[in-house]
This record gives structure tokens, C-alpha cells and sequence, in this order.
């Protein structure tokens, strides 16, 4: 047997690690670039009792999560109790994520103010106090700009004056996991709840076949 000097197996290895090397590389160029993470939007409500808003927001398409949460008051970390019960200035709320490119900013506003009482400064439906009080939370000028032009639109519509809020936004505190979802995790409290609340009785009584999806 013919024993290959140590320089000739070199030259071959370093010959086949070049040549790997290249097919490697061609492969890479053939693969397409991954796409950037596609970037979401959100956006703050507050209508009343958040488990109906979240359950409203879930209906749109290019909604991509709520969040039921409390925002606006000065207490951090706060709970449902300190909300519910205490003078906290929160806001029960939900963020709502979505993708811009399905549904707009103006669309989600829309559809919000179309969803609740705007006229009630007391609270939403049977739901009364501070922290159920109605309130679009906004992040730039532009979200102020469509949230005001949209409650100017719907001011001239209603029998009463629109009392919504438009509030920069705050800190967003998720509440407690037992809210999460609950209209989905308690279907039938949530049915009765909603039901012997009037909510969508009310809002068929302001806004006719404009109130939809609930």
C-alpha cells in the first residue's frame, strides 16, 4: 500500500475544507433573509366593566390581545378591591393590542365609542363610580387628534353630551389573572352579568344597528 506524504494530505484537507466552505456559503445566499418581527400597536380603553370590553375588542379582526388592566390613578400595583372600593383615580381599562395594517387606530375608536354609553358620567350601565367612568387613553398627539375628532363626530348624534375622557396615557397595570378572559373562563356568570347589567340594551337603544358585535 502507497503511504500519501503528510504535506499531500495537508493540501487535500485544506483543498476540501475550501471547497465545503464555498458550497456552504452558496447555500446561504440561496436561503431568503429572514423578515423582521412585524411591529403591533396598542391602544387603551376604559368603557366600564372591562370584562365587556375586552369581550367587544376580541371580536375585531386585526386585534391581536386584550388586557384587562386598571390606569389613570396613582396607586402602583393596584387590585380590584383598591379599585372597586377606594379612591385610587384608577380607570378599569383594557390595552388592546392589534395589528395596524388589518384595523386603524381611528376604526378601534370608533367602534369603542359605538360600544358604550359616551353620554354616562357616572359610570357605564348599572356599573357606577369613579373607576368605571368612560376614557380613551392616548399615547401621541396624532391618537389624541383621532380620539377627539371622533367624539366630536359622535357628540352631534346623541340626545345627550358626550362625557368621555381623552386622557394621555399612564401606567397600564394588568389586573388579576381571575379577569383575564373571564367571559371566556365564566360563560354563563358573564351572559347574566352582562344581560342584567342592560349594557347591550342601552347601546342598542343610543346607537341602533351601529352597535354590533357583541
Amino acid at each position: 500500500m502507497r503511504i500519501r506524504s503528510a504535506p499531500f494530505i495537508a493540501i487535500v484537507a485544506g483543498v476540501a475544507a475550501t471547497s465545503l466552505a464555498f458550497i456552504s456559503s452558496a447555500g446561504a445566499e440561496d436561503k431568503p433573509a429572514s423578515e423582521a418581527p412585524k411591529h403591533m400597536s396598542s391602544a387603551v380603553f376604559a368603557g366600564g366593566c372591562f370584562w365587556c370590553v375586552e369581550s367587544d375588542f376580541d371580536k375585531v379582526d386585526g386585534v391581536i390581545e386584550t388586557v384587562s388592566g386598571y390606569t389613570g390613578g396613582h396607586v402602583a400595583n393596584p387590585t380590584y378591591k383598591q379599585v372597586s372600593h377606594e379612591d385610587t383615580g384608577h380607570y378599569e381599562s383594557v390595552k388592546v393590542t392589534y395589528d395596524p395594517d388589518v384595523v386603524s387606530y381611528n376604526q378601534l375608536v370608533t367602534y369603542f365609542l359605538h360600544h358604550i354609553d359616551p353620554t354616562d358620567a357616572d359610570g357605564q350601565f348599572c356599573d357606577k363610580g369613579e373607576s368605571y367612568r368612560s376614557a380613551i387613553f392616548v399615547s401621541t398627539p396624532d391618537e389624541r387628534a383621532t380620539a377627539e375628532a371622533d367624539i366630536s363626530d359622535v357628540s352631534g348624534v346623541l340626545p345627550s353630551p358626550v362625557v368621555t375622557k381623552v386622557i394621555n396615557a399612564d401606567t397600564f397595570w394588568p389586573a388579576e389573572d381571575y379577569h383575564q378572559d373571564y367571559y371566556q373562563k365564566n360563560p354563563l356568570k358573564y351572559r347574566y352579568y352582562r344581560a342584567a347589567c342592560g349594557r347591550d340594551a342601552r347601546v342598542k337603544e343610543l346607537w341602533g344597528d351601529e352597535a354590533t358585535g357583541h
